[in-house]
């Protein structure tokens, strides 16, 4: 883990990405996606994308750019708020089990299961026996679901400490993101390396041959994005659907039909 560490804490080198370059590049991603959706609804394929990394690292601008495209109702994002008092009371992976794919879909964990090995274990929600235990059980668990049909891609966004710094520190200023910074994000900034251990001890026991972790440098927020959409779109073995050519239809004539002289409450056009 050393290497990649190396690897995240420095910024791409060479010329930086536009944001014609990005918009270009996404473009052409976004068409990609389409054609996996169309394929993912044709097949009933069903699709499992996981994502964690540290605070700050990215995770909701790479979920967005991989979703605005396409239809909410295959692309399921799911992020799932504090356990209620009965959930804690069940087997842990439990809560998460119903929000799997069912044939025709694509769901995407923001944040998953993986809380018990990340905040749970640093910030003292579960015990690190509970921790342990957990990480000895998932890879039956990941088996069991890759094995019931469904394709799961897992990825952790990787970001500097000084590029969290920067990014935490502009949520306090930018009226924009403040929601974004909560007390467990003040709490969990201090514990990086607790975060690192934790890491390190999530990727030993967890990255399988039939459910692997991916590394995401995600210093350049444009980068990793387009990154992990390709990555995303080169592990998935779909095809292009071919599709009936479409020609709109002529409209109605309106056979007597006048606007009627009724008082509209209009937006006010501001801009």
């Amino acid at each position: 883990m050393a290497k990649t560490q190396a690897k995240a804490d420095s910024s791409v080198e060479g010329k930086s990405l536009s944001y014609k370059e990005y918009r270009k590049a996404l473009f052409d991603l976004h068409v990609e996606l389409v054609k996996l959706q169309e394929w993912v609804v044709q097949t009933g394929s069903k699709v499992c994308i996981v994502f964690e990394g540290r605070d700050g690292a990215g995770k909701g601008g790479a979920i967005k750019a991989l979703t605005e495209r396409v239809s909410p109702r295959v692309f399921r994002v799911i992020a799932l708020p504090a356990p209620t008092e009965r959930e804690k009371s069940q087997m842990y992976v439990q809560r998460y089990l119903p929000h799997l794919p069912a044939a025709g879909e694509v769901v995407i964990f923001d944040r998953s299961w993986y809380n018990r090995a990340g905040v749970e274990r640093v910030m003292g929600f579960c015990s690190d026996a509970d921790a342990v235990a957990f990480l000895k059980a998932l890879p039956l668990v990941e088996r069991a679901i890759v094995e019931s049909g469904v394709i799961l891609l897992k990825y952790w966004l990787e970001v500097s400490p000084e590029e969290q710094t920067r990014r935490l520190q502009a949520r306090i200023h930018d009226g924009r993101k403040v929601w974004k910074l909560t007390d467990m994000d003040l709490k969990s900034y201090s514990r990086w390396y607790d975060y690192s251990r934790a890491r390190d001890a999530m990727f030993e026991a967890t990255d399988t041959g039939i459910a692997s972790w991916r590394v995401a440098n995600s210093n350049d927020k444009r980068r990793v994005r387009l990154n992990i959409i390709s990555d995303v779109l080169s592990r998935i073995p779909y095809e292009t659907i071919p599709r009936k050519k479409v020609t709109l239809p002529k409209r109605q004539k309106p056979d007597g039909y006048k606007e009627p002289d009724y008082p509209f409450k209009y937006v006010a056009e501001r801009f």
